[in-house]
């Protein structure tokens, strides 16, 4: 027994290090304490790139408004740079107007961005968010309870642990929403998961130009993540590398059905590594 025990022990004594190593700490503990932004700014600005930044003068979004709920509130996770406040409000009442639906929104990022504890890699400069895939016939009647935000959860659009599209999660309503989002212009790019894009592709017509922002990811099965591009005149934000042209419905989409993609490395992003983030974010982090 007392064997048996050690080996528990020494199983998980790297992550107890991990979690506990000053490195985690400054840069996942302490931004999570943060409770409000920092208003150190003139104007508010996102810092380095979406996986290793802040933002100063973040934004809160409000709980609701025409065409989207928050959910999680818990978690304080509903700030993000004006414009990506504008863009939850502006598909929201798109939603509201063409679907006579809500968006259930989850997690933007913290009070001043920066690495959270959990759930993400990215969503540190205020320029992310994810969205529910789940369109919610009582949300769009009500505004849901607080225990309702925290407690519901949005079901897979596939079917079981299949490649395939449940068409009892999935419908047109969906590929059009998602193909609103593309068309913003200050939208990057949309991380969705492969199967959802080889559905996407399978059905373009017409101008489907806005399919080139649709990317596969692992996972993103249950929700959507938008990534806005860096917004002007914020000179400390770093840009990602341009999307390749084209819709993507070709090899490279074909690549994430692939033995390859499925094997035990393909299937998971390399192991997190504690992000450095730029110098300007302590001074965002100590503001008062």
């Amino acid at each position: 027994m007392y064997l048996i025990f050690l080996n528990i022990v020494f199983l998980l004594l790297p992550a107890y290090v991990a979690l506990t190593s000053p490195a985690f700490a400054n840069n996942a503990v302490d931004w999570a304490k943060v409770a409000r932004p920092d208003q150190t700014g003139a104007t508010s600005q996102s810092i380095g790139n979406y996986n290793s930044g802040c933002i100063s003068g973040a934004v809160a979004l409000a709980q609701e408004g025409p065409g989207y709920q928050l959910m999680r509130l818990s978690r304080n996770r509903a700030y993000g740079h004006p414009e990506l406040k504008q863009f939850i409000e502006k598909l929201g009442q798109i939603v509201a107007h063409q679907h006579e639906s809500v968006l259930l929104v989850g997690d933007l990022s913290q009070p001043r961005g920066g690495p959270t504890l959990s759930g993400h890699r990215s969503h540190q400069t205020g320029l992310d968010v994810d969205i529910w895939f789940l369109l919610s016939k009582q949300a769009a009647s009500r505004s849901l309870t607080r225990a309702e935000r925290e407690n519901w959860s949005a079901p897979s659009v596939l079917l079981g642990n299949s490649d395939n599209i449940n068409p009892k999660e999935w419908s047109a309503a969906h590929e059009k929403i998602l193909q609103s989002a593309a068309q913003l212009p200050e939208v990057d790019r949309i991380f969705v998961n492969p199967s959802i894009k080889r559905e996407l592709c399978s059905k373009r017509d017409g101008d489907s130009a806005w399919l080139r922002k649709i990317r596969p990811w692992w996972k993103h099965d249950d929700h959507f993540h938008v990534r806005l591009k860096c917004p002007a005149n914020n000179r400390h934000c770093q840009s990602q590398e341009p999307l390749p042209l084209g819709e993507s419905c070709d090899a490279s989409l074909a690549w994430w059905f692939s033995a390859e993609a499925k094997s035990p490395l393909g299937k998971k992003p390399e192991t997190y590594k504690p992000p450095v983030l730029p110098d300007l974010c302590t001074t965002v982090l100590k503001a008062p």
